[in-house]
């Protein structure tokens, strides 16, 4: 199984997932590839990915996680959780230390949905917290320094043992994304 996990205020529908859904589908047609759409509640959000990890488990599947910033950090937990190869892409590192900034009314504008993001889901998204990585040959972790949305070097620190692809400048949306599938692909052992 290969889960894509989207970020905050994402969707399947975002730049990098439909090239991750196409590449996938071109390149590796008899895969398990998930790719949902994540509820907005951080714990709802987790119990989904959880439940599908864990059929996949189930069943005896490879487990496989592409996550791109919050997502990367969900991914984290999963990989460390349950094993499995993990690619994260600009992840986010302590997520709940950024969400004052965001608390109060949202809106995605994939889904076109508004919600709120309320002072328990700072809490919720804590509890997935691997603060320490126990298994670094799980990951692959895809920087670029021009990231504005977060600082890099806490995805530095935190994975300094795991094999990382630094770039300079790009931005959150990690730049030529598509050219790193290959690598992607071959570092999770499709």
């Amino acid at each position: 199984m290969l889960l894509y996990i989207h970020g905050f205020n994402s969707s399947p529908q975002s730049d990098k997932a439909v090239q991750t859904a196409q590449y996938i589908n071109q390149h590796y047609p008899n895969v398990a590839f998930h790719q949902p759409q994540l509820p907005s509640s951080p714990h709802a959000a987790m119990t989904l990915l959880c439940e599908l990890t864990e059929q996949a488990k189930r069943q005896e599947q490879a487990l496989r996680f592409i996550g791109s910033s919050l997502g990367g950090y969900f991914a984290s937990y999963l990989a460390e959780t349950y094993g499995g190869k993990a690619v994260l892409v600009n992840p986010a590192v302590k997520p709940f230390e950024l969400f004052e900034q965001f608390i109060g009314p949202q809106y995605n504008p994939y889904t076109n949905e508004h919600y709120q993001v309320l002072p328990q889901h700072r809490d919720d998204v804590a509890l997935f917290d691997t603060n320490v990585i126990q298994h670094p040959d799980r990951f692959l972790v895809l920087l670029q320094t021009g990231d504005e949305v977060l600082d890099y070097r806490q995805a530095l620190h935190k994975y300094h043992s795991c094999e990382l692809h630094l770039e300079p400048n790009g931005d959150h949306s990690f730049v030529g994304y598509e050219q790193q599938l290959d690598k992607i692909c071959n570092f999770i052992q499709l």
